[in-house]
């Protein structure tokens, strides 16, 4: 039986997820790994994201991140091993954090007792999560916490996309949605990345897509406009509530009150990032 209100942990993880994920839209990001030799963007996102595993290759990643066509990543992975190692890459991901979140935040918000508070919080959620089946926050969970608080936030952020990130592909599994199935759906509903933006980062073609949707109408999970019908409501309603319950520990372990703090205080510094550029105009939505 949950302790929370109900969603309690999603609407957390809704304002956690997007402040970590700046990095990801960070010119920063691009020029820490420019200098040690990785320039292609999408060579710069899977070295970020998947170093704290080691140096994997293209199979492992795949596996891991769920959605991104395989012969995408292996067009990147493992020969950006051979350029910089997964340790300075984690070095040169971090000085990027740094950059971001002092040029989006300011630094008055960076020094101030709020940020240190909400580092708190997201670290004593983090120790709520579990390793097995989840690789991904495995990974991260063995590398050292950062002193600075805004950095240990950073990393707290990390821990608990991941963990339910790892959790929510056990639930697309479940439902039956291969990689870019999950995505049309997602983007059906109106909250996922738009199209373009999926084409240009995950390695999927038109082509792909247009199948994709033929498939989900097979299933009368989408009709003949792309919308999402009942059922396939339905489906998407049911794989987040899935997500939710294998994602519950973390925010347990925080308790209402703890939970409620840090959504309140992530939500201001995420507004205040949103604010000054963080992320592309056109990143979400269904056009």
């Amino acid at each position: 039986m949950s302790t929370l209100p109900p969603r309690a942990g999603r609407r957390c993880h809704n304002a956690v997820n997007p402040l970590h994920s700046t990095i990801y839209f960070s010119p920063d990001l691009g020029k820490e790994l420019g200098e040690l030799g990785i320039e292609d963007s999408n060579a710069v996102y899977f070295a970020t994201r998947s170093a704290a595993m080691g140096a994997v290759g293209p199979g492992t990643v795949t596996a891991a991140f769920y959605n991104f066509n395989h012969d995408h990543v292996a067009r990147h992975l493992p020969a950006v091993w051979s350029v910089a190692s997964p340790q300075a890459v984690l070095d040169a991901r971090l000085r990027a954090v740094d950059t971001t979140l002092r040029r989006l935040l300011g630094e008055e918000a960076i020094a101030s007792p709020e940020l240190a508070e909400a580092a708190g919080l997201a670290l004593r959620a983090a120790e709520g999560c579990t390793r097995h089946a989840r690789p991904l926050y495995a990974a991260h969970a063995d590398l050292p916490v950062p002193e600075q608080p805004h950095l240990a936030y950073w990393h707290a952020g990390a821990l608990l996309r991941e963990h339910r990130g790892d959790g929510h592909i056990a639930a697309l599994l479940t439902a039956g949605l291969d990689p870019l199935e999950a995505l049309v759906s997602h983007t059906a509903t109106g909250k996922g990345m738009s199209p373009r933006w999926i084409l240009a980062t995950r390695g999927w073609d038109g082509d792909d897509w247009v199948a994709a949707c033929e498939r989900l109408r097979g299933r009368g999970l989408l009709d003949a406009e792309g919308e999402l019908t009942e059922a396939g409501i339905a489906l998407r309603t049911e794989l987040e509530e899935a997500t939710d319950r294998l994602d519950a520990a973390p925010y347990e372990h925080l308790g209402a009150a703890g939970v409620e703090r840090l959504t309140e205080l992530t939500r201001g510094f995420l507004f205040t990032a949103a604010s000054a550029g963080a992320f592309p105009e056109d990143l979400m939505g269904k056009g």
